[in-house]
Order: structure tokens, then sequence, then C-alpha cells
């Protein structure tokens, strides 16, 4: 019998082992071609009740889905093919949005050069999430449901085509079509009890509680008859409220509907200089009323009212907030219609005494050109008062007006110093909503200001006292909320050479009781009435064991924190990378672990009205699913399934590894490994870093093509090792302290026995590329090197502009990033030392550089710096500049490019494989666009 049992035993384990065996014969590895059909999760979304939940799936390319099913009955799913910005009803009642065009479709009718009019367009969907049927409309230009509440939908069609003659008729003429903007809408209820038909309808919108729709009619032929309109949705009575001007525009509802405000002009349309009128209408008695023109009194002088600010009510609709805009100026040479265009002087001056240099400016001219100050229209009285000017610019309005004050702020007296110190101060106000007047609280602060809930404080966090500060409003005095907590607030792990930041703050208790301060670890609660009774409600637990705590705030629409509910807290742990979920209370009596996983959790979302939730799980391994619970966390749940086809790849694993800088210092990094990892090999290495990393451990790395990097889970799954190294900077030693850091990491792998030391490589974009440069003017032990946007030369490129901003790049130097911390010429030796292209005579190292001709932030002569430098003296290296494209790859079709290029680089040089074309051949100018020289040589 025992020896049945050992026989049987045996098979079993032979039987495992053979299909083990069979398995991984099975999987393969990812190639470019899978990128496409990867799958990522958005707009996730759960109802106000918690009974129904939703989500999108979509591929990188292709068509995507939607997902709907019951909370408790999660694999009731019902998936609606290729829809697009959808939601849930207020009513909790239907699933709304739109399905888009087949995608392959789309692409062969756009390979066919099909006109744009003749394209598929997006139809509508309405799905009844208790009947579980779904409703469809084509040829759909946009739709809308209301905000807060209400049961209805309002749907814009495409502009229908012209009838065609019939040929069998010879007498019957086509009806030439009207010329208008406008198509037709339908308003309905959402179950299709009540409908509403309009024509030429332009624009169209609900108030946020769903009792009324506004829509404008567009202009008719050559008729002035464009008109906005008002249905009242409870009554179904429809009426005109102004008809017969050229534009109605910025349309907006107060919170209860009380109002609808717009502006609008009868200027002609081809006008380069249109007057807009702020209107007001009373939606009880019917009343128009305009408010505000560039006459008024009150505004700006000089002034006219702005058509490109957003108008805002506060929530007690006593007040309206509108923009004024500067009125327009006209000057001889420009309005002078004797002079040819081709006659015009086009220069740019760059003056000393600029706030802003040229090219922030020239960055900044279409904001400018339509800038706003913000006003106020107080209902009642009509009277006007404006809150910004030419000197006080920053008026900051919450998207919940419920003050009658304020915050404002304006940095132009330090303007000037902006472009080698990013952290200019600010003089801070406080505005009279009512009255227009302003106050000054603190002039030069090195933070920005946030009013409390309650209106009674304004807090900051003054960095260069390390030291968040309250102002009381009513007593006129500044607090210092946290000197006397013998805990540190800056970020400690700051290491650039400018002010570190905060940790942030975690809300407000109900009456400005007391604020939530971070620090590293913990949480405090301070009352700015009694700074010295604060208290830690984390009770310690973090600093102690090296986690993060952090508030969850689990209400949506929430102003101001109950001190009697429950204080959910996020929780990260640094040492290992486990996260999950903690509970307390806010008298700091208790502390309760309720969840600690080794993932990655992110996402929360909690239902309105109930404890169902909504969060995000990951690891490398396992997709970031979604999954639902409650507000215990004990029983998650997942529902979406992400990407089946990773089961039949070679995926991989990473770990965490610790080792020492060269200066002793204690330092992490990620080990990724491919799958069937056997250690008696040896393997290939790639070494990718950037700053800091090693908290991402749990972080799922999407297989995609790159806009810079290296895929990692494209590369472990082709057999490569990856390591990615922290990195500590010490000031003026940018170069010398990524060598530090890397190096003895890249060691304490290799000693592990598994790594082919003969046949390892480096790879970085940006800062990243910057070190590599650096790197390998130091050491030969990297077989290839990739080099993404490099800075080279610091001299050079200390005095270049960051194009997407328009910024000098002297702060990247002095405060940020490069971490020289002082000028050009107060550090020289400093910017030659860290600057690779003085030393490229040591690089033995085969390059492949990527710099793009439009790179908003690294100047990209930077990158032909290198190269030339490099081909000077005859190394192996290339340049890849993408026409048209910026720092990392924005077009899909580049990024697919340059993974293939990029995995074909280093295969030849760490695995041996033939060199594609474009390395031992070339691109000459005369085959641009016409091959890839993607082959292998034979």
């Amino acid at each position: 019998m025992s020896i049945l049992r050992r026989s049987l035993g045996m098979g079993l384990v032979v039987a495992l082992l053979f299909s083990f065996h069979v398995q991984a014969q099975q999987k393969r590895s990812l190639t470019h071609g899978d990128y496409d059909g990867w799958e990522s999760l958005s707009s996730d979304r759960i109802t106000k009740n918690g009974e129904w939940v939703g989500y999108m799936i979509s591929p990188q390319e292709g068509d995507a889905r939607l997902e709907i099913m019951p909370y408790r009955q999660p694999t009731q799913k019902m998936i609606i093919p290729r829809a697009s910005g959808w939601n849930f009803t207020p009513d909790d009642a239907f699933a709304v949005g739109k399905i888009v065009p087949q995608y392959d479709s789309v692409r062969v009718l756009k390979l066919k050069k099909t006109k744009k009019d003749d394209m598929p367009k997006d139809s509508l969907f309405i799905y009844d999430l208790k009947k579980g049927s779904l409703e469809k409309f084509a040829q759909v230009k946009a739709f809308s449901i209301p905000e807060k509440e209400g049961s209805w939908i309002a749907i814009q069609f495409e502009k229908e085509k012209p009838a065609k003659k019939d040929p069998a008729d010879s007498t019957a003429k086509a009806e030439k079509p009207k010329k208008t903007d406008g198509t037709k809408l339908l308003v309905r209820s959402l179950d299709g009890g009540k409908s509403f038909e309009f024509e030429r309808v332009k624009s169209f919108g609900f108030s946020p509680n769903g009792d009324f729709l506004q829509f404008v009619l567009a202009e008719e032929d050559t008729l002035d008859n464009a008109a906005i309109h008002i249905l009242n949705l409870e009554s179904g009575v429809e009426s005109t409220i102004h008809e017969g001007y050229t534009e109605y525009s910025r349309m907006r509802f107060s919170p209860n509907s009380s109002y609808l405000a717009f502006v609008t002009t009868d200027d002609s349309t081809k006008s380069e200089k249109p007057y807009y009128s702020l209107m007001l209408y009373q939606t009880a008695s019917g009343s128009l009323e305009a408010v505000a023109d560039k006459d008024a009194t009150g505004i700006l002088e000089s002034g006219r009212i702005s058509q490109d600010e957003s108008l805002q009510f506060s929530e007690n609709e006593k007040m309206l907030f509108f923009g004024v805009a500067e009125d327009y100026i006209t000057y001889a040479y420009e309005e002078d219609t004797t002079i040819l265009d081709e006659d015009r002087v086009s220069l740019d001056i760059w003056g000393w005494q600029d706030d802003e240099i040229q090219p922030m400016q020239l960055r900044n001219k279409s904001r400018e050109e339509k800038r706003a100050y913000k006003a106020v229209l107080d209902l009642s009285s009509k009277q006007i008062k404006q809150l910004e000017d030419r000197e006080v610019k920053n008026v900051m309005l919450p998207s919940k007006i419920e003050n009658e004050v304020a915050i404002a702020w304006s940095d132009q007296p330090y303007r000037r110093e902006y472009s080698w110190n990013i952290q200019i101060g600010r003089d801070i106000y406080l505005v009279d909503l009512n009255t227009g007047d302003r106050t000054l609280i603190e002039k030069d602060v090195p933070g920005m200001p946030s009013l409390s809930p309650a209106g009674k404080y304004v807090t900051w966090y003054a960095s260069r006292d390390s030291a968040w500060v309250a102002y009381d409003l009513q007593s006129k005095k500044k607090i210092n909320l946290t000197e006397n907590i013998d805990v540190p607030f800056y970020q400690e792990l700051h290491d650039s050479p400018s002010l570190p930041g905060s940790y942030g703050s975690g809300g407000w208790l109900a009456d400005d009781a007391a604020i939530l301060i971070n620090d590293r670890y913990d949480i405090w609660k301070i009352d700015p009435q009694n700074p010295g009774s604060a208290q830690m409600i984390t009770r310690g637990e973090g600093r102690k064991n090296k986690i993060e705590f952090r508030r969850q705030s689990i209400e949506s629409e929430e102003r101001f924190i109950d001190p009697k509910s429950t204080l959910y807290l996020s929780a990260f742990n640094e040492m290992t990378k486990e996260s999950g979920m903690y509970m307390g209370d806010y008298e700091g009596k208790k502390l309760e672990k309720i969840l600690m996983t080794p993932h990655r959790y992110y996402g929360l979302k909690k239902a309105k009205d109930s404890d169902e939730i909504l969060i995000r799980r990951s690891t490398y391994q396992e997709n970031p699913d979604l999954f639902v619970g409650d507000l215990k966390f004990k029983d998650l749940k997942k529902v979406s399934n992400l990407n089946p086809q990773q089961a039949q790849i070679k995926w991989g694993s990473v770990e965490l590894v610790s080792y020492l800088a060269n200066d002793g210092t204690p330092l992490q990094g990620l080990l990724f490994k491919p799958e069937y990892f056997d250690p008696a090999k040896k393997y290939p290495m790639m070494v990718y870093f950037y700053e800091r990393n090693s908290d991402g451990l749990h972080n799922y790395r999407t297989p995609a093509p790159s806009a810079s990097t290296i895929n990692i889970p494209y590369f472990v799954s082709n057999d490569y090792l990856v390591f990615v190294p922290d990195i500590k900077y010490d000031l003026g030693l940018p170069g010398p302290s990524a060598y530090n850091c890397i190096i003895p990491g890249v060691q304490s792998i290799v000693a592990k026995g598994f790594v082919d030391a003969e046949n390892m490589a480096i790879q970085g974009q940006s800062w990243g590329g910057y070190q590599v440069a650096y790197l390998i003017t130091q050491t030969n032990m990297f077989k290839a090197a990739g080099a993404g946007a490099p800075v080279v030369n610091m001299t050079s490129a200390y005095g270049g502009i960051r194009w997407g901003t328009g910024m000098s790049r002297m702060f990247q130097y002095e405060q940020t990033q490069s971490r020289i911390g002082g000028t050009l010429w107060e550090k020289p030796l400093y910017y030659i030392e860290n600057s690779p292209l003085f030393f490229m005579d040591r690089v033995q190292t085969p390059v492949l550089i990527m710099h793009n001709d439009e790179d908003g932030a690294v100047p990209w002569y930077q990158g032909i710096e290198m190269f030339m430098a490099l081909k000077r003296l005859n190394r192996p290296a290339w340049l890849l500049q993408y026409n048209g494209e910026d720092h990392n790859l924005r077009q899909r079709k580049n990024r697919k490019d340059l993974s293939v290029r990029l995995s074909q680089f280093f295969d030849h040089y760490l695995k041996g494989a033939p060199a594609p074309l474009w390395m031992t051949e070339g691109l000459p100018a005369v085959e641009k666009g016409r091959t890839l020289k993607y082959e292998l040589e034979d």
C-alpha cells in the first residue's frame, strides 16, 4: 500500500514538473507588437447609493469598452464596446455616454483619404441600470446631463446632409440648405416620458439641479436671429431670454437656479475688437438686465467685459464674479494701411529691466492677451467692485465661494528675479469681497497661502524658516504653528540647493478649530489659538516604524473635517514598501491597522451616500485592477481583469535590494529579474536611473513604446536583468554623486554572481541622460550606453532657454536638479568638472543619443555637442533626432520607432545580435522617409 502511494506521489511530482516545463515553454517574450493591445483602466465610478460600478478598459491602440455591473454581483457585467466620456446620472438610474466609431474602420477610411464630413460619427447610449436595457442614438455631436440632480439628458445631433436630387425626377431641384452652425437638440427625460426638440442649436447646458436648460440658437444665413432661450424642465415652458445679437457665451446658472448670467455682443462677427455686456436673467420673474459693460461704474479704468473669463456665483447667490479686460489699445504703426506686410519689422527686444525675458513673454503672449481681472457684482445693490488690477492679479476663489473674504497674492515686486530664482516671494493680501478692499497681510512670503474653510485664518509654509504659519484675520497676528514641535516639517530627503518644501497639510476641523499638518511620517493636530498643545494624532507610530501616514478624504464634497468622524489613513512603509490603510480618530486615542500588504494601493473613491468603495491595487506582476469593498477594507473583491494575455508572457519579478554608497550612505534599489531566473546563469544587465525610484517597488509597469527610456517589462521579458538604483546628491557635485551611488550599486549586484559583467549597459533620459554621459567619462565598465536629451556642457546650457516655458536655465543649476548651487562666474570649476563634454576623450563606450529639435526642456544642441565630440574622437555614437518632437516623444509612431532602435542597439552590444543597417550604414538624407533600416546585417 505504501509502495503504491509512493508511486502515485512520484507520478504526481513528475506530472507537475512536466506540466511546469510545458507551461514554461509555452510562454513567450514580449515583442514590440504587444504594445497596442495592452490595456489600462480609467474613468472608474460608483453611484451615489453604492449599488453600481463602472469603468473603462482601453488598449493603447484600438477599441475601448465600458464595463458596468451591480456592486454586489460584479460577475453580471454589461459591456458596451467603444464607449467614451461616460457617467452615471445624478439619480443613480442610468449610465450614459458616447460610442465612438470602430478604430479599424476609421483607419481604413483615412487610408482612402476620406473627407472629414464623410467619416463615421459618434453615437450615444443610455443604459437603464435596473431594466438592463440599452438605447442608442446615431449621429451625435454632444450631450449633457445635470451635475447634481434631475433625470434629464440633452442630445445635440450632427448636421444633417442635404437630400440628394432624385436622378429620375428631371423637374425636381435639390433644396439648398440654410447656412448655420446650429443643429438639432433633443431634450428628454431619461426614461423617455418627456421630450422636446429644438433646431439650429449652437450650445446648451443644464442648471446644476436639473430644473432648467439654457440653449443658444445660431444665426441662420445672414439673418441676425441668434438667440438665447431657457426651458423650464418641470413645466415644459420655453422662453426667449434675448435675441438678435451676434454672440452669446459664458452661460452660467447660479447654484440654486435663481439666476442665469451670460455675456453677449451685438458687434459684427467679423469685428476684431467686439465689446461685450454682462447680462443677468432671473428665472422666477423672467426679467433680464444688462448689469455691466465697458462704461459700468466700478470696473477697471479703461476696462471692458471679458469674454475669456468664466462667470461664477457665490453659493448664497448674493455675488456674481466676472472678468474685466484691458480696453483695446491701438498703435499708429499697427493701423497704418500704407505699409505692406512684407515691409513690417518683426523683432524681439530683450530689455535688462523687463520683469520677464522675451521667450517667457512670447510663450505667455496668448494668455496675457486674454488676461482678465476679476470683479464682483453685488446682486442686490448691483454695485461692482474690482478685485484684481494691474498690481494684484491673483485673487484665489474656490470652486464653491462660501466666505465673504478671499486671499490674493502678487509676485510683481520680485518677478524680475524669476529667471534665476524660482523661489521668489509673494505679497499676500486679504480681500473683502463686499467692498473690494485689500489689506496687506505679509510681504515676500516664500509659499502659497490658503484660506481656512470658515475664513478665520490664512496659512502658508514659510520655507525660509522651515515652519508652518497661520495669520489670525481677527487679531491680525501671525502665529508660528510648529515652532514648539521637535520634529522637522521640511522635506528631510531634500538634496538640492534650494529651500526644502513641506509635507503638506491634511485639512481643517470644523469651524477652523484645528489644522492637520504632516511631518515626514506622522500627522499633527494644531489649534492656531494654542499651538503649544499640538497633538500627534498618529501616536508616533509613523516615525517609530518608518511608516508614512496621510489622511484620506473620503467625502467627495468635503469642506472641513467632522472631528467626531473616523480618521482614515493611507500608510506606506519606507523600508519594506508595503502599503495599506489605518483607522483612527482625531483625538489620537486609537490607531488601528486594517490593511497592510506588499502592494500599491491608490485611487480610493467612496460612494457619496454609503460606505461602498473603489480602490486600485497593483504589484509589478499584478495589473492595477479595480477592487470593490467597504470602509473596513477586509474583503476586497477584484472586479476588472486587465490583460489576461500576460499569463502567456514571460514577465519576471522585482525585488528590493540594499547597498552602501561609496561614502557609506545606506541606499536602496530595484532589481528586476527575468521569469524562470536561474542564479547559476549569467545575464546581461541594463542599469536605469533617475533620482530615487525604490518607493515604486509595487508599481505595475506597462509594456508600452518608449517616450525616452527603456521599457523595463520588455527588457526583463527578453532575459535582461534591469537594475534601478537610488541616488543621493551632494550639493555642487551632481556627477560625482551619481558615480558614488550608481557604481557601488551595480557592483553589489555583480557580486551576487548572476550578472554577465562583460555585458552591462546604462540608459537614462534628461537628468538621467546627463548622468549616463558623465559616468562613461569615469568608467569603462559598461558595454553600451543610451543617453536621452543629455546636458553635457553646463557652461553653455547655463545661459540657455527652456523653450517649453521660455525660462532661463539659470535656476536649474543654481537651485534645483543640476545642483551646482551658484552662478557660472561664482563656481566656474564646478560647472566644468561636472560637464562630461570636457572629458569626452576618456569615453570608450558606444553611445546611442536621442535629442529632438523641439526639445522644450534641454537645448538640443547639447546632444549635438556630445555627438560631435565623439565623432571627432572616432568613438561609436549615433544621434536620433526626431523632427518636430519634444523632450520626451509625443507621437506614438516615433515612440514605436525608438523602442525598436533601443532594443536593436542593446541586443547588438550585450547579446551579440547582428547590428541593424541604421547602425552600420546610417540613414542618408536622400533615403529619409523612404526606409527605416531596421534590417539586420547578414
